[in-house]
């Protein structure tokens, strides 16, 4: 235990030493930015610290002459940005005004600049020149250049809140850069199917809507797009291709299972058990109903304006029902696990034809949505 405290107290010991030197080294390093945190902390525990009051006042006049230097470099840069590089070094230099304001020891030695009014000039230039950048891009009249104004306009408003009228130019961006996507009803020859095909699209657009793909982009579903007289940008023309949903198979099987099991001991004329085996038998039946559905639906995403196929493909899907009675004669015995398993079970009909067809169609539907996630994103 004497040990323990021994070692505890040189760890604390030698952590003060190394916190009392931590701000001669960071200066040292010329990380003065670090140096006058370190000197402020010093001397809020120990005021007259004479090593943090000599070297504050020289790491912030470095730090200053650092930072006020680069702002001098971005101002006479071409970087059509570099006033908010200047916010940058400028709200630095509050950082440490208000390290150091916070200090009356500190503040003894050091008179630090205030530089809310820079840090104000910065952000309005910065905003004024995202602004103009945002309405640059506005004035081109084309999708893409919209959707990076949509982004200038929302930098200057994070630079100043509601910023002149930027946010009426964000909105405005956005509407010209969306991409309106109207999901079309699916083709599909046969009218014992069309409800389930309604199913599908209804489905998917409500996925597309939900998932958020590309924020610029708009799915809708084409029997109301018509009817709120939308216009759309693009076209997604469905058709389910060489589907069927087939008849019932039905296989009809047994075979015969034997086991040898212990019966009942006899005994000799010593009275000693003598252990004996028979042999069970019994005959397993099953009744195997199959119905396999299948089919592919082709899709094309077409550019309304010049009609001209974004994309194309076709994509497969197979769903397979099966349902399955066993039944068996003889001794339960002979019966391994596997086939009790198979003991059971209810004799029932096929789904419906368009339960079969929306459970092929799942994985066509799981496909497609990813296709479109890709492409949009």
């Amino acid at each position: 235990m004497r040990n323990y405290l021994r070692l505890l107290t040189a760890a604390i010991l030698l952590f003060l030493i190394s916190s009392c030197k931590s701000g001669e080294k960071l200066y040292n390093k010329g990380r003065y930015d670090e140096a006058v945190a370190a000197f402020v902390k010093k001397l809020q525990k120990k005021p007259n610290d004479p090593i943090a009051l000599q070297l504050l006042p020289k790491a912030y006049q470095q730090s200053q002459l650092r930072h006020e230097d680069k702002v001098n470099g971005y101002l006479v840069s071409d970087n059509p940005l570099k006033w908010e590089y200047v916010r940058r070094e400028y709200r630095s230099l509050q950082s440490l005004y208000d390290i150091i304001y916070a200090s009356p020891a500190a503040q003894k030695v050091v008179q630090p600049k205030d530089y809310r009014n820079a840090i104000t000039g910065a952000q309005e230039n910065a905003a004024q020149v995202r602004y103009d950048r945002g309405m640059e891009l506005l004035n081109r009249g084309d999708k893409p250049s919209a959707r990076e104004a949509y982004n200038e306009f929302a930098a200057s408003l994070k630079l100043v809140n509601n910023y002149r009228d930027a946010k009426q130019k964000m909105d405005e961006s956005y509407q010209q850069g969306l991409v309106n996507v109207m999901i079309s009803q699916i083709a599909i020859r046969s009218p014992y199917f069309q409800f389930s095909a309604d199913q599908f699209r209804d489905a998917l657009v409500r996925n597309l809507q939900n998932r958020n793909i590309n924020f610029f982009v708009k799915f809708t579903d084409e029997k109301f797009a018509r009817n709120d007289q939308e216009q759309p940008d693009q076209y997604l023309e469905m058709q389910f291709y060489d589907f069927e949903v087939g008849q019932t198979y039905i296989d009809r099987t047994s075979r015969d299972v034997s086991r040898e099991i212990e019966d009942r001991p006899l005994k000799d004329t010593s009275g000693k058990e003598i252990k004996r085996y028979m042999t069970v038998k019994a005959t397993i039946y099953t009744i195997r109903k199959t119905v396999v559905s299948r089919g592919a639906l082709d899709y094309r995403i077409i550019d309304v304006a010049n009609n001209q196929v974004l994309r194309q493909d076709r994509i497969p899907g197979s769903y397979t029902w099966v349902n399955q009675v066993g039944t068996f004669k003889g001794d339960e015995r002979a019966l391994s696990d596997e086939d009790k398993r198979l003991i059971g079970g209810v004799d029932a009909p096929p789904p419906p034809p368009q339960d079969l067809f929306m459970l092929f169609t799942r994985p066509i539907y799981d496909q497609l949505a990813s296709n479109l996630h890709d492409f949009y994103n």
